[in-house]
């Protein structure tokens, strides 16, 4: 039977791999969006109502493709207004 001996300096190096495994793992989901995003996504991620968004899309601010009577927005579209054009393409 063998016996391996943990030092403080394993310990260290073995919750440093973890941790940087973690942030791969966690960093990994929230980098690539979604390239469409319903309506509710949009509001939560510009943090603004449902009549704020209603106006954006009336106004010609964010342009929809609508499909079944559910509201999709481009993600890059999205990203463009928030960089300063104000009107979608």
């Amino acid at each position: 039977m063998q016996i391996d001996i943990l030092t403080k300096q394993d310990l260290e190096e073995f919750r440093i791999k973890l941790l940087e495994d973690i942030k791969t793992m966690i960093g990994g989901q929230t980098e690539q969006p979604a390239k469409w995003l319903k309506s509710y996504q949009v509001k939560n991620l510009l943090k603004i109502s449902p009549n704020t968004l209603q106006k954006l899309r009336l106004d010609g601010t964010l342009k929809p493709t609508k499909i079944g009577g559910i509201h999709y927005y481009n993600y890059n579209e999205i990203m463009n207004v928030l960089n300063g054009d104000t009107k979608v393409k």
